[in-house]
């Protein structure tokens, strides 16, 4: 919080320049000060461990190799682990975040897919997740999707991360 905007594009500078550093991760969301976009295009592309600087994403989006956001890699290493061939599959991604519901989308549309981005203002949300054979909840609102949203048979990762609380306890 008390580290200015500038200072912080000194240090992600230097540490591009440095070939002791492989890899850079900037923790978000950053303070309100800082411009996010502004401090992960800042990114040596090739040190970007989150994926996040336009030019993976880019890349990710028009299928070439790219750095790719780690949670989105890890579930569709999931999904080919239990599932084997994804192709042809219909896989609805819940959230329509650059961190986890678009590049999740990307690399399911490459493993041949075809995929729904979906979110809190789809409509017949319901409907559209009763379809899928892999339904990837990424939405950051605890129980948006109930039980009876998911035809029997579908593999479902909740991505998610809520706290909620019930009988007095988070």
């Amino acid at each position: 919080a008390e580290t200015s905007e500038e200072e912080l594009l000194a240090l992600i500078d230097r540490l591009n320049k440095s070939p002791a550093v492989h890899g850079i991760l900037v923790q978000l969301p950053l303070p309100g000060h800082l411009n996010s976009d502004l401090v992960i295009n800042s990114i040596d592309p090739a040190k970007d461990v989150d994926g996040f600087h336009i030019s993976n994403v880019g890349l990710l989006g028009t299928g070439q190799k790219a750095m790719v956001p780690c949670t989105p890699l890890g579930c569709l290493m999931m999904l080919r682990d239990h599932l084997g061939s994804l192709s042809g599959l219909n896989a609805v991604v819940v959230g329509r975040s650059n961190i986890v519901g678009k590049p999740m989308a990307q690399l399911l549309l490459g493993d041949s897919c075809t995929v729904t981005i979906a979110h809190s203002r789809t409509k017949d949300l319901a409907s559209v997740c009763r379809g899928a054979d892999i339904l990837v909840a990424a939405v950051g609102r605890p129980e948006m999707i109930p039980g009876d949203w998911v035809k029997p048979g579908a593999t479902v990762i909740d991505v998610g991360i809520n706290r909620i609380e019930r009988d007095g306890k988070t």
